[in-house]
C-alpha cells in the first residue's frame, strides 16, 4: 500500500486510472472480484420445469466467474481465473417468491455445506405435496472462502402425485369396437364453458390425452408449437400428462372455454403393417383426461375436471388422422368459435365417459414434440401434367403447411417421400412394403371451404421427407403457396463441432438432423416408413446425442420405456414401445441400450439415481443373457447383430457375446457404487468369465485376429477392452493393415461405433481419420452430400434417414476435439483433453455444455506451430494432452509451460505432452512430434 502512494504521488494520472477503475466495480487486489457465481439453476435438467413427479428432485448449477471490465482486466492476472473451485454452498428453496428474497428457506435450507458437488444434489427439505411451488437459489464459496453473490432465483412446480388427484372422467365420444375404415375415424372436438372469479392468481392445466391431444383455451392453441402431446408410451404400463401455465390465457370474472382435439396417435393405430398396432391390447377410441386449477389470490381454488358435462362432436373437419397415414381435412366443416365462450353447442352431445387406460398416470419428463423450424422450399417442378413436386432443399420429419386460395370442395393431396424417381415424380417404392395391405401412407388432403386464402398444416400425425408430391391445386402453385414444418423432441443445444474439412462438417450436420428427425419423443429408426423405436438405432446413436443435444430426460424417459417392454424372465424386446412385434426377440446387440444408455447418463451427466432406478432390471437381464450362453458363449441366433455390413459379416455370436461382457461389467460398476459388494463381484468374475470365453471361441492367436478377421471383429475386440493385454498391440496393427489395404469401411452398424475410436485408442486417428474423410460409398460423406440425412446402410438405401450411423458425431468430439470425461469421475468432473491433429486437417473448433459447463477445445496448426485454445469451466479439473516432441516445445500464453503456474507436467506419451490444470482458459503452442522445423 506505501508503495502505492508513492506511485501515486509520483504519477498522478495512476489516481485517474485506480479512480476509474472504482467506479467500474473493480476491488484491489484483483482477485477479490472473482468470486464464483451461480448460474444456469436447473431441476431434474430442467429449467424451470412444471409437473416434477421425483419426490426428492435433483438440483444442479453451473459456476461462473464474473465478467470483469475493461478496466477490471487490467488489473487482474489471467492466472488468478484459474484452478476456481466450489468448496461449500448453501440451497434454500422457499414456498414463495417472497420468502425467498428474504432468504427464508421455509421448504428447505441446506446450511452450509461443505462440498464441491454443484450437480444431483437431492432436495431434502419439507415433504412437498402435490402441485408445490418451490422457489430457490443458491449461494458458493470458492477457494479462498470468499462467498459469492445469491445465484438468480429458478423455480420448480410437483406434479399430480397421487391417483386422487385426478377427479375427473376419461372422456371422448364412445363407439363400437376401433375399426381400421378411414371413413369411421373423425377426430372428436371437445368442450366446457366455465365461469371465473376475479383476483385470479395461477392456473394450471394438466391433461393426458391418448392417443394425442391438442388444447385450446378462449380461441387459443395451448402450447403455441408443441404436437402430439403428450408422447408415447406402452399405454398399459404408463399414460403420460402434460402441464401447461394458462394464467395469462384465462380472463376472470367472465365465461372462459376450454376446448380439446383428440388424434388417435399411437393409442388407436389403424395402419394395417407388419408391427401389429392395430392389434394392440391398449387399443381404443380417442379419449381426454384435464384438470384445470386456479388458484385466486384470496388463498381459495377453482378446479374443472373432465367429465359428462363436456360437450363433444365428431363432425369437425378432421376427418381422419393416422400416425403413419397423414390426415385429411375439410376446411367446409370447420366450426368458427368452438373453443370460445358463446359457441352455440347444441348439436353437440354430452361427452361419454370411457375406461381409462390400464396405465398409471405419469408426468411427460422430457421435451415435447413442437414445430420448431419452417423451411422454405428450394423449388417446385411439374413432371406431369397437374403434378407439382415441391422440393424442400432438405431431408427432415414433419409436414407441409399449405397456402392456397381455392373454390369450395378443391381438394388438394400432399404426399411425401424422400427422393425422385428418373422421371421427376416422387419414389415411394421402399417406403409402402411394411403395409399390407397397401393403405395411405404420408398423404394429407386438404379440402378448401373457398373462402379467400387458407392456410393449413396437420397437426397428429408426421411423415420423413424432402419432396413433396401435390395434386388436386387450383391454377398454378408456386414455391410460397408451401412451407416445410419440421418437428422433433424439442431439445436444448448442448455441443457444437466444426472442422476446415468441409466433408466432415457436412457429416456433422446431417447427424444433428438424423437425430432430430429421430427425435420423437422416442428415438427412432426413421421417421418415414416405421418411426419405431429401435433399440439398437437408440444405443448406437446415444453419445453422439449427449454430445450434441441436452437429452438426458429423453433418454430417461425412454429408459422407463425399455423398463415397462422387459417380460418377468429379463427379456426386452427390439422395438420399444411395442404391441407385442419383437418383445421376446432377444437380440443381445440391440436390447442391450438398456444397460448401455443407463451407463451413458452416469458417464456424462453423473446420474447414480438412474443405475438405482434401473439396476435390478438390469441385473434381471443379463441374468436372462447369462443363461442364453453355451460354453460361455451367447447361443442366441442374433439375425440382426452387425446390421447392414458394407461386404463383409461378422459371426453375431462374436458380437453378442462382447455385448454380454460389456452388460455384466455395468451391472458389476453399478453394484459398486450402489454398495451391493456382493453382486458387484458376482457380476465382475461373470465379465472375466465371458471375456475368457470370448477369446477361447474367436481369438487366432497365429493370426492375431478374431474370428473371420471383419474390420467390426477387430475393432469390437479392442473397443471392449476384451483383447489379451500381450496381444494388443499386435491385434491393433492387423487391424490397422486391414484398414489401409481395402482403405475404406467395411462394417456394418456395430462396427462403425466401434472402429474409430479403437484405432484412435490405439494411437491410429490418422486411419480413422481416413475412414471418416473417405468421400465415396461406403462412406459418411456420400451419405450427407446425397440427402443432408445419414443413411440406413452403406449401399443406395432403403431409408435416407437414419441415426444408427450417427455415433461418428461422437468421434468428432471426443477424438479430433479430444474432449472426453474421466470414466473414474463422471459427469465431466475431471475432463480428458486429447485432440487429434491428423491429415489435412487444419484447425477444430468445438464446445460442449458440460452438467458443470462449458468445455472447449479449438486448436489450429500454421507451419510448425500447432496452437490448442482450451477452456475448463470453474469447479473441474483436467488432463490436456498437446501434440508435442519435448516438454520445451510446449508454451502456454507465450510462457515456457514451467514457468506459468498451475500447470503440472505429468510426463510425454503417444506424441503428446501431458499436463494437469484447473479450470480457467488456456492457450498451449507446441510443434507436434514428427513435425520437422522448416515445415
Amino acid at each position: 500500500m506505501i508503495m502505492t502512494l508513492k506511485m501515486m504521488n509520483r504519477w498522478p494520472g495512476l489516481r485517474l486510472v485506480l479512480a476509474l477503475a472504482i467506479l467500474a466495480g473493480v476491488v484491489l487486489p484483483a482477485g477479490a472480484s472473482l468470486a464464483l457465481q451461480p448460474s444456469e439453476l436447473r431441476c431434474e435438467y430442467l429449467a424451470d420445469p412444471m409437473g416434477i413427479e421425483v419426490v426428492q428432485p435433483r438440483l444442479s448449477w453451473v459456476l461462473t466467474l464474473p465478467s470483469p471490465t475493461w478496466l477490471g482486466r487490467l488489473f487482474t492476472n489471467r492466472e488468478e481465473t484459474r484452478g476456481k473451485q466450489q468448496t461449500a454452498y448453501r440451497i434454500l428453496v422457499a414456498s414463495s417468491a417472497e420468502k425467498l428474497a428474504a432468504n427464508q428457506g421455509d421448504l428447505w435450507d441446506s446450511g452450509k455445506v461443505a462440498a464441491d458437488e454443484t450437480a444431483q444434489i437431492a432436495y431434502a427439505g419439507r415433504t412437498l405435496a402435490s402441485r408445490q411451488s418451490c422457489y430457490w437459489k443458491v449461494e458458493v464459496w470458492d477457494e479462498h472462502h470468499r462467498q459469492s453473490a445469491w445465484s438468480p432465483p429458478a423455480t420448480w412446480e410437483m406434479g399430480l402425485l397421487q391417483p386422487q388427484d385426478w377427479p375427473g372422467s376419461w372422456i371422448g365420444i364412445n363407439l363400437p369396437t376401433p375399426t381400421n375404415d378411414l371413413a369411421a375415424n373423425p377426430a372428436p372436438f371437445l368442450r366446457r364453458d366455465f365461469q371465473l372469479q376475479r383476483g385470479l392468481k395461477r392456473a394450471r392445466l394438466y391433461a393426458s390425452g391418448v392417443g394425442s391431444l391438442e388444447l385450446h383455451l378462449n380461441g387459443q392453441k395451448v402450447g403455441g408449437n408443441r404436437e402430439r402431446d403428450p408422447g408415447y408410451t406402452d399405454f398399459n404400463q404408463r399414460v403420460l400428462y402434460v402441464t401447461h401455465d394458462v394464467t395469462s390465457l384465462l380472463r376472470p370474472g367472465t365465461t372462459n372455454t376450454l376446448g380439446a382435439v383428440l388424434g388417435t396417435g399411437w393409442y388407436d393405430v389403424h395402419d394395417v403393417a407388419v408391427w401389429g398396432f392395430e392389434h394392440a391390447s391398449w387399443r381404443g377410441r380417442p379419449r381426454l383426461q384435464l384438470l384445470l386449477v386456479v388458484d385466486y389470490q384470496d388463498g381459495h381454488t377453482q378446479t374443472l375436471a373432465s367429465d359428462s358435462s363436456w360437450r363433444a362432436t365428431r363432425e369437425g373437419p378432421i376427418r381422419f388422422d393416422g400416425i403413419y397415414s397423414g390426415e385429411i381435412y375439410d376446411a367446409r366443416r370447420e366450426m368458427p368459435g368452438w373453443d370460445e365462450p358463446g359457441f352455440a353447442d347444441e348439436a353437440w352431445t354430452a361427452a361419454d365417459v370411457l375406461p381409462a387406460p390400464a396405465g398409471k398416470l405419469t408426468a411427460l419428463r422430457c421435451p415435447p414434440i413442437a414445430v420448431v423450424k419452417t423451411i422454405t422450399p428450394r423449388a417446385i417442378t411439374q413432371p406431369q401434367p397437374g403434378v407439382y413436386v415441391v422440393d424442400m432443399g432438405e431431408n427432415f420429419a414433419g409436414h407441409a403447411q399449405l397456402t392456397v386460395q381455392g373454390p369450395a370442395g378443391a381438394t388438394i393431396q400432399m404426399r411425401y417421400a424422400e427422393c425422385l424417381a428418373t422421371n421427376g415424380m416422387i419414389d415411394r417404392t421402399t417406403i409402402t412394403e411394411f403395409m399390407h395391405p397397401p393403405k395411405p401412407f404420408q398423404v394429407d388432403t386438404y379440402i378448401c371451404k373457398g373462402a379467400g386464402t387458407e392456410t393449413w398444416e396437420q397437426r397428429f400425425s408426421y411423415s420423413g421427407f424432402r419432396y413433396v408430391e401435390v395434386t388436386g391445386f387450383p391454377g398454378q402453385p408456386t414455391c410460397d403457396n408451401f412451407r416445410g414444418r419440421f418437428a422433433h423432441t424439442d431439445f436444448e443445444p448442448a455441443g457444437e463441432f466444426s472442422c476446415s474439412n468441409d466433408g466432415l462438417n457436412q457429416v456433422q450436420q446431417a447427424t444433428r438432423q438424423s437425430y432430430l428427425c429421430n427425435a420423437q419423443n422416442i428415438p427412432t429408426d426413421c421417421p418415414t416408413r416405421e418411426k419405431n423405436g429401435w433399440t439398437g438405432d437408440a444405443h448406437l446413436a446415444a453419445e453422439a446425442g449427449l454430445m450434441n443435444f441436452r437429452s438426458a430426460t429423453f433418454y430417461t424417459k425412454w429408459l422407463d420405456d425399455l423398463r415397462d417392454n422387459q417380460l418377468p424372465d429379463g427379456r426386452i424386446g427390439v422395438v420399444v414401445p411395442s404391441a407385442g412385434w419383437g418383445r421376446g426377440d432377444c437380440q443381445p446387440a440391440w436390447d442391450s441400450a438398456y444397460p448401455l444408455i443407463a451407463w451413458d447418463l452416469f458417464t456424462y451427466c453423473g446420474d447414480r439415481r438412474i443405475l438405482a432406478q434401473h439396476y435390478d432390471r438390469l441385473r434381471l437381464y443379463v441374468d436372462y443373457l447369462t443363461g442364453q450362453t453355451t460354453n460361455g458363449i451367447v447361443a442366441l441366433t442374433d439375425t440382426l447383430g452387425d446390421w447392414c455390413p458394407w461386404s463383409t459379416a461378422t459371426p453375431s455370436q462374436l458380437t453378442a457375446t462382447a455385448f454380454l461382457y460389456e452388460d455384466a461389467r455395468i451391472v458389476s460398476l453399478a453394484a459398486t457404487l450402489l454398495g451391493r459388494a456382493g453382486e458387484a463381484t458376482q457380476y465382475a468374475a461373470l465379465a472375466e468369465r465371458t471375456r475368457a470365453a470370448f477369446n477361447q471361441k474367436f481369438f487366432d492367436a497365429a493370426n492375431n485376429s478374431y474370428a473371420n478377421g471383419s474390420q467390426t471383429a477387430l475393432a469390437a475386440a479392442l473397443y471392449f477392452d476384451l483383447v489379451p493385454a500381450d496381444r494388443q498391440a499386435a491385434v491393433l496393427a492387423r487391424l490397422a493393415r486391414q484398414v489401409a489395404t481395402l482403405g475404406h469401411i467395411d462394417t456394418g452398424i456395430l462396427g462403425a461405433k466401434w472402429l474409430l475410436p479403437a484405432l484412435s485408442a490405439g494411437g491410429r486417428s490418422d486411419l480413422a481419420y481416413s475412414l471418416a474423410s473417405y468421400p465415396n460409398q461406403p462412406g459418411w460423406i456420400s451419405m450427407a452430400q446425397d440427402s443432408k440425412t445419414l443413411w440406413e446402410q452403406w449401399q443406395e438405401p432403403h431409408s435416407r434417414n437414419h441415426i444408427m450411423f450417427g455415433s461418428v458425431s461422437g468421434w468428432f468430439y471426443q477424438w479430433l476435439a479430444g474432449i472426453n470425461c474421466d470414466p473414474a469421475q463422471p459427469g465431466f468432473k475431471h475432463i480428458i483433453l486429447r485432440p487429434q491433429p491428423v491429415g489435412d486437417l487444419t484447425w477444430v473448433k468445438a464446445c460442449y455444455d458440460s452438467i458443470r459447463g462449458r468445455i472447449v477445445s479449438n486448436w489450429s496448426r500454421q507451419g510448425n506451430v500447432l496452437t490448442l485454445e482450451i477452456s475448463i469451466p470453474p469447479n473441474t479439473t483436467a488432463t490436456v494432452y498437446v501434440p508435442a516432441e519435448t516438454e520445451t516445445a510446449v508454451t502456454e500464453s507465450g510462457r515456457p509451460v514451467a514457468e506459468v503456474p498451475g500447470i503440472q507436467f505429468l510426463g510425454l506419451a503417444h506424441g503428446a505432452a501431458a499436463y494437469a490444470i484447473g479450470s480457467g482458459n488456456y492457450r498451449f503452442s507446441s510443434r507436434p512430434a514428427g513435425v520437422p522445423a522448416d515445415h
